[in-house]
């Protein structure tokens, strides 16, 4: 059972399921800046899900499956602070959403590390 897959296709699952709910069931009922961080959430989401889906896919594990991992919560993270702020979570929930941009770009890197050891 590849993980990684079901986690990412999970991720991207949901990301379209809650964009699609923003732009719906949610019109006109979040403020402007509520939107724009659904908006935002739904954006950075979606494409880090389909890369962690091809990393997963490739069944390459090392550094390159750890960046699989790291895309998948790192986007899961901060796509979840910024759709909980859009409903009226704390603001202080923005203090987590760049742990969230931070195990991304982490992801990328280890993707980029792995990917160039490949033979």
């Amino acid at each position: 059972m590849n993980r990684l897959v079901m986690a990412a296709a999970l991720l991207g699952f949901l990301t379209v399921a809650l964009g699609a709910f923003g732009a719906h069931a949610l019109a006109g009922q979040l403020s402007a800046e509520g939107e724009a961080w659904w908006h935002t959430a739904t954006l950075y989401a979606l494409p880090h899900a389909a890369a962690a889906l091809a990393i997963g896919l490739s069944g390459r594990r090392g550094l390159l499956g750890t960046g699989g991992w790291l895309l998948v919560a790192g986007a899961a993270v901060f796509a979840a602070t910024l759709y909980a702020m859009a409903l009226g979570a704390p603001r202080w929930f923005g203090a987590i959403t760049p742990l969230g941009g931070t195990a991304m770009l982490a992801g990328w890197v280890l993707a980029a590390i792995g990917g160039a050891r490949t033979n």
